[in-house]
């Protein structure tokens, strides 16, 4: 039986990847194949729309939000590996296996609101080793510097996988016989860019240094950038991120000061840990305003945070900014 052990890289083989997490990466991996398929019929399975419910967010639930969920818990409560799980969509977290080695956190569908314009989407995982004693909320709620794997599922054109356990990261195309086949190894986010990506409706709402921040890039090369700078905005985070590590750039998502209790939007644990540690890993950073992203001490499972990630020369001129 082939597995996907098989197509890491040989240092990940010989060195890197425990059996047991291999074994996990194995089940996240054989449901978003699965998501993969859903996503691609879309409208012919009818499994578009809304589905009719709300999350834990407050946020209204497309019908693939809650397929995609449940495939993902279905599959990871079958590993034995797995201890718990936690999920954008669910409450609390769902136990698994007492006796697992690992925690399962992901964002079941990134970008969802996409999905009926046939836009990428994604799902995003993150796996964190589980402490001793017994399973808890507080097990979950670990630096992103702990996490000993993370990725995104990429449901474009091609459906990619991208992966890193610590050790670089490697990026996988999903094959006509079902086989996610190591497609790129160790791609680098440029140092330097020429793209942002932020909502610009919402810069009335912007704290002054990300208002400064985004004027001088729109001032271009007349002022002290001394370069032109064009935006993007997909609305999907893993779409988003996917450009940045293919080609550069900056992804935002700033807090500001409709609600200054809430210091973002985006989830720590589903969303900004993972993608933090796959563009630290390939040579990018992430801060949420204040200090690294993979520093930020979680106080909750569906913690929010600012997002600053992306090519080091931006992230570091935005954090200037902020210091100032």
């Amino acid at each position: 039986m082939t597995t996907f052990a098989q197509f890491l890289p040989e240092h990940l083989q010989q060195n890197a990847l425990p059996e047991q997490l291999g074994s996990v990466l194995e089940s996240v991996i054989s449901a978003c194949s699965e998501i993969s398929g859903k996503v691609r019929l879309g409208a012919l399975s009818g499994v578009l729309g809304m589905a009719g419910t709300g999350n834990i967010q407050g946020e209204d639930q497309k019908k693939l939000d809650v397929i995609a969920n449940d495939i993902l818990i279905r599959i990871l409560k079958d590993n034995p590996s797995v201890a718990g799980l936690a999920s954008e969509e669910e409450d609390t977290f769902v136990a698994a296996h007492p006796d697992g080695r690992y925690l399962v956190l992901f964002d079941p569908l990134d970008g969802s609101s996409n999905i009926d314009v046939n836009i990428s989407v994604g799902t995003i995982f993150s796996i964190l080793e589980k402490p001793e004693g017994d399973l808890e909320t507080a097990s979950f709620l670990q630096k992103g510097r702990d996490q000993v794997a993370a990725g995104y599922v990429l449901y474009g054109p091609q459906t990619q996988l991208v992966l890193t356990v610590g050790h670089g990261v490697s990026v996988f195309t999903l094959d006509e016989d079902g086989n996610f086949v190591m497609t790129k190894e160790n791609p680098r986010v440029p140092e330097t860019t020429k793209e942002f990506a932020i909502n610009m409706s919402n810069r009335r709402h912007w704290l002054p240094p990300v208002q400064r921040y985004i004027d001088e890039l729109l001032a271009g090369e007349t002022d002290s950038r001394g370069k032109n700078y064009n935006m993007r905005w997909v609305a999907s985070m893993v779409a988003e991120i996917h450009r940045i590590l293919m080609r550069g750039g900056v992804f935002m998502y700033p807090q500001d000061k409709r609600d200054l209790s809430k210091p973002g939007k985006l989830r720590l644990m589903y969303e900004a840990n993972p993608m933090s540690l796959i563009l630290e890993q390939a040579g990018g950073a992430a801060f949420d305003g204040q200090i690294d992203m993979l520093d930020v001490k979680p106080v909750g499972l569906h913690q929010r945070v600012a997002v600053f990630m992306g090519s080091k020369e931006e992230v570091d001129y935005i954090r200037k900014l902020h210091q100032a």
